[in-house]
């Protein structure tokens, strides 16, 4: 049988241990694994794999040993509860090898979990799950996480669920991680709030999301941005004993002006245009970007981008010969002194 997405989600919280069997497809690894390893943990507890009642078999192995999924379907543990016999990786060519043991399959032998990649409608391995009468198969594709998803996750870290605001910002961060970093952030999260009865917030996201590579640009981009020029030098110096090369920082400025220009530039005006940012920000540094983009105004930032490629060009020119550090600490005092018009 073929299970919808909306079925599949349900069933991979929740499955039957009655099944036979169940086929879990799609182009993405890291999503299938994911809820493999949802759908395994729920039939066996968390206990299942320490109690020998979690069998795995590569693919590889199933074709030298074509009767190793019968043995691991009908073999008994030394303890008690429901099985699960898990091939890893399979194809088309292993249709034929699985087809017995779902054919042979009895109540109480261990349910078949079977993880395959992207397999098109003419899959053999597909039409065995499909059309069995007592499994499943389900294809996971690309899409991000819904909010049944995001919700169901967060019950599951033992989170309260967060006013709709919040939640609109998690929903935006899901869309922009892999499936394993949302995850990972959710785990955070379920940290950072242990034994903390307050309602999850932005800011609680931003200080679990993962990080900018290029915090330390941050320091003095927002220097440069909130018009403290007296501050320059010194964070400069900094950077520059750290080996952060000047291109790298006239880039990270570029980028910067780039997102503060494309929400001042907003027709709903710069709050809208925070929000639609991508990936999103939250918390302080949303409020921060917001302050910055709606104190330019469009006409400064169209000139302070003008400033910003113009010296990156000069940096790249084979024919200046200024020290390039300088060139950059110069263009950053001039838009700081920029921002105070």
């Amino acid at each position: 049988m073929k299970l919808s997405a909306r079925e599949a989600n349900g069933y991979f919280a929740k499955p039957d241990a009655g099944k036979t069997g169940l086929l879990i497809y799609g182009p993405d690894a890291m999503r299938i694994a994911l809820k493999r390893q949802q759908v395994i943990a729920a039939l066996i507890g968390p206990a299942g794999e320490e109690e020998m009642r979690l069998t795995r078999i590569p693919a590889a192995d199933l074709r030298k040993d074509p009767a190793a999924l019968i043995d691991a379907m009908t073999s008994q543990s030394f303890f008690p509860g429901p099985r699960v016999a898990f091939v890893e990786d399979a194809g088309d060519g292993l249709a034929k090898t699985i087809a017995p043991a779902l054919e042979d399959w009895q109540p109480g032998d261990a349910q078949i979990i079977v993880t395959a990649g992207q397999l098109n409608a003419r899959s053999a391995l597909r039409k065995l799950f499909e059309s069995h009468n007592n499994a499943f198969a389900v294809g996971i594709y690309d899409d991000p996480p819904s909010r049944a998803e995001i919700e169901a996750e967060l019950a599951r870290a033992k989170i309260t669920l967060p006013e709709r605001d919040v939640m609109d910002d998690l929903t935006a961060l899901s869309k922009d991680l892999d499936p394993g970093d949302f995850r990972q952030t959710l785990e955070k999260l379920a940290l950072y709030k242990l034994n903390d009865p307050a309602p999850l917030s932005s800011e609680d996201i931003a200080n679990c999301a993962p990080t900018s590579t290029e915090a330390g640009l941050d320091d003095v981009i927002n220097i440069v941005a909130e018009a403290r020029s007296g501050e320059i030098g010194p964070v400069m110096r900094k950077l520059q004993a750290q080996g952060v090369q000047p291109v790298a920082l006239c880039i990270a400025a570029l980028r910067h002006f780039k997102t503060l220009y494309t929400a001042a530039s907003d027709p709903g005006g710069a709050a809208q245009g925070i929000g639609k940012l991508r990936p999103p920000v939250f918390g302080p540094r949303r409020d921060r970007l917001l302050r910055q983009a709606q104190g330019w105004g469009i006409h400064n930032l169209e000139a302070a981008l003008s400033l910003l490629v113009d010296t990156d060009l000069k940096l790249r020119s084979a024919s200046q010969h200024a020290p390039a550090m300088a060139l950059v600490e110069r263009c950053l005092i001039r838009l700081a002194m920029m921002a105070r018009r």
